[in-house]
């Protein structure tokens, strides 16, 4: 573990450095107003791209991680969940084409100029989908280094994109950037997966199992309720707060959860490589609680520690990544830090879901949070404004890990 997380901290550490970079770049030539269609355009990216794999990356990573010395049985995996996606993404890209207009107005309003990131999503959406299948399939091998660095190289092929295009086109080439960069990882992908298994020879038509994509689709359900649902409760909240406080007030927001994000990758990365294999494999309460009590011991602490300095130098944070003209951002970060402490004190009991394929009462748990957090917001919205909104984040967090300490209680305690 040590391993993995001092690799995974350098890539984090990265990510944030590359972070500052972007963000700075974004918010002298875009402001506020250009970082809430960012935001805007990130949340459908987020459900588009888990819609197109059919929200089956964790259940890849299981099954991967249970049948890598089964040979036949992970050429069926491999063969039934790589055409089942390309021909979803291909159906997907389609439809993303010609309705293309009806999705600009819902993301980017009357604005016909941001029309072209839609059409070029339509067409790199299917290298999204096989890229992801790859980094899913990669990790339930077991190649969590080769993982790590998949992330590292993306993050320097979306700086190096996202610094020419917004040079160039200022808005439009901060939007472009975000839809162009992930499809320039799959040729990186899967370079790394015909290294490890010849991926060609692999995939054939005879191999195609229906009885795989059956036990697949409790994946799917989980997936697709917490991974497209979730954006398009933000997407409803932030349009909530434009029509209400201002596409300014907007951007703040979104300036507050693009800094919550960096950090929050570091725990992300380190529970989807390192924690979900080890707990799909996990066969009773005292191993699943070792683990458990692994990841509060070791991970939990650090983070909180992290949070502590970046709480006490935020407004030297706030100027060094976006400018004087973002400083009310400052006002939102102790209610958004202790949300994200109780976050990430839930998502390794939420990682238990995925692992022991727990799928209606992911679904239950899963709707609740967001039931919660956009009522919430909705209500605290008109008491206190934009700071309302990280208070009913806050809020949400803390009752779904209070649910999970309770459901999960045999294997915690």
């Amino acid at each position: 573990m040590f391993k993995i997380t001092s690799l995974n901290s350098f890539s984090v550490v990265l990510k944030i450095g590359i972070g500052l970079i972007t963000s700075k770049i974004l918010a002298v030539f875009v402001g506020p107003s250009g970082m809430a269609l960012v935001g805007n355009l990130r949340n459908f990216l987020t459900s588009l791209e888990n819609i197109s794999t059919l929200g089956f990356q964790n259940g890849i990573v299981k099954y991967t991680a249970e049948n890598e010395k089964n040979k036949v049985e992970l050429q069926k995996i491999i063969t039934t969940v790589f055409l089942s996606l390309v021909i979803v993404a291909l159906l997907l890209s389609l439809v993303l084409f010609f309705t293309a207009d009806y999705w600009n107005t819902r993301i980017f309003g009357d604005n016909t100029e941001y029309l072209l990131i839609i059409k070029v999503l339509s067409f790199v959406l299917p290298c999204y989908a096989v890229s992801i299948f790859f980094v899913a399939l990669i990790n339930g091998l077991g190649k969590f280094k080769k993982v790590i660095w998949i992330n590292i190289i993306g993050n320097i092929v979306g700086l190096l994109s996202s610094v020419f295009l917004i040079l160039q086109f200022k808005t439009i080439g901060a939007l472009l950037a975000i839809v162009i960069a992930p499809a320039l990882l799959f040729f990186v992908t899967f370079y790394l997966v015909q290294k490890e298994i010849h991926f060609f020879q692999i995939v054939k038509l005879k191999w195609f199992d229906f009885k795989i994509l059956k036990n697949l689709s409790s994946y799917s359900l989980m997936a697709l309720v917490s991974s497209v649902l979730g954006p398009i409760v933000f997407l409803a909240v932030r349009n909530e707060i434009i029509q209400n406080l201002g596409i300014e007030q907007a951007g703040y927001w979104e300036t507050m959860t693009r800094i919550s994000s960096y950090y929050l990758l570091f725990v992300s990365t380190i529970l989807t490589v390192y924690f979900l294999p080890k707990l799909a494999k996990a066969s009773t309460n005292e191993e699943t609680k070792s683990i458990f009590y692994q990841f509060y011991k070791f991970i939990l602490p650090v983070f909180i520690l992290g949070l502590m300095v970046l709480y006490f130098a935020r407004f030297f944070v706030v100027e060094l990544l976006f400018t004087k003209e973002f400083l009310p951002v400052t006002n939102l970060f102790f209610w958004q830090f202790l949300g994200d402490i109780f976050k990430v004190c839930a998502l390794i009991l939420g990682y238990q879901f995925f692992a022991k394929k727990l799928t209606w009462a992911f679904i239950a748990a899963e709707l609740y949070s967001l039931f919660v957090f956009y009522s919430a917001s909705s209500y605290y919205m008109k008491i206190f404004q934009i700071e309302g909104v990280v208070l009913a984040y806050a809020f949400q967090n803390l009752t779904y890990f209070i649910l999970l300490a309770i459901y999960f209680r045999k294997s915690l305690f």
